[in-house]
């Protein structure tokens, strides 16, 4: 019937969902703190007890999108940060497409910050104003995760960052070495580090860190590495080679694609790869670079990577000729 409202389905004595409503208040929190905070809203129909335990939730998980229009989305948020102006907060994370709203983003990053913040997480992909993080964020002393994509980072005096362990830094506007530099000085436990840079820009970075486990890097910028507890460097070449290896772990393994514009580039870049190839212990690829990287070796003995322990790469049925030669470069395989 046209205007008969739908009700709310809860939990009754003999229900098979009674379960649902004697759940204890510390594991629905836990549970509701794991999904994106929409989720976390429509659980409230489960149970009459549920209703309200998503307010309960210290973060917001949410895309602007999802959002009829910028001031309902921007309502909704600012209604969070007003009911926990007591507590904590443990994990933001915010994508947001209203250009609108790049002050507000900033203001919003700040108080996360100052709530004593774990896991930040800030997309802006509006294509107005830029966003620039606030000073605040340099010098939290509970940040562990972050994760920051098309934003700005500025003002970089003081950096502090005593239990970051992950960076994940994505298309940040003007990226330089000196603040990927100070960024990673900062970090004392830092084991994760993400760049990725589709654009042109700072031709050069340097990371150098006695603690990071992990380095993934998109990015035409080259980056020059001295981890010498590094267990795994992923990237994805383009033009040229973008990684230089200092100083390496003494089992690091090499995950690596390629994108081959032409003949002539894919010749000089492999060439220039096989020169780093040889000092890490593993290797994961595509059967098709492992291929070219036998094609464009230089003539003469089979080339061999004495060190090369763990390979992982997907072959075709036709590629399964390569499969003696592979066996015979890698002794210890």
């Amino acid at each position: 019937m046209v205007g008969r409202k739908r009700k709310t389905k809860t939990c009754d004595k003999g229900s098979k969902r009674s379960w649902i409503c004697q759940l204890p208040d510390v594991l629905i929190s836990g549970i509701l703190a794991r999904v994106p905070t929409k989720i976390a809203v429509r659980t409230g129909v489960l149970s009459k007890t549920w209703i309200n335990h998503w307010k309960n939730v210290r973060g917001l998980d949410l895309e602007s999108f999802e959002f009829s229009d910028m001031d309902t989305f921007v309502s909704f948020v600012r209604s969070f940060f007003d009911s926990h102006r007591e507590s904590t907060i443990d994990k933001i994370r915010l994508s947001v497409h209203y250009s609108d709203c790049h002050s507000l983003l900033t203001q919003w990053t700040d108080i996360a910050i100052r709530r004593r913040i774990q896991h930040l997480d800030v997309c802006y992909y509006g294509t107005c104003c830029d966003v620039t993080m606030p000073v605040s964020l340099y010098t939290c002393k509970t940040l562990v995760h972050l994760r920051l994509c098309w934003v700005v980072l500025a003002n970089l005096e003081v950096v502090s960052l005593p239990c970051l362990k992950t960076m994940h830094l994505e298309c940040i506007r003007d990226l330089t070495e000196p603040t990927v530099e100070k960024l990673i000085s900062g970090s004392p436990v830092l084991e994760d580090l993400i760049i990725i840079r589709r654009t042109s820009g700072e031709r050069f970075i340097q990371v150098r860190s006695n603690t990071l486990k992990r380095i993934h890097i998109d990015t035409y910028t080259e980056v020059e590495i001295d981890a010498p507890l590094l267990e795994c460097l992923r990237t994805t070449v383009y033009l040229e080679k973008n990684f230089m290896i200092i100083n390496l772990g003494c089992s690091t393994t090499l995950d690596i694609d390629m994108v081959f514009p032409d003949v002539t580039c894919t010749k000089l870049l492999i060439c220039d790869t096989l020169t780093d190839i040889p000092r890490f212990r593993g290797l994961v690829t595509s059967s098709y670079i492992l291929k070219n990287i036998f094609l464009h070796s230089e003539p003469g003995p089979l080339l061999q990577f004495r060190d090369l322990s763990r390979l992982h790469v997907k072959f075709s049925k036709s590629d399964l000729e390569m499969l003696p030669s592979i066996l015979e470069s890698c002794p210890i395989l």
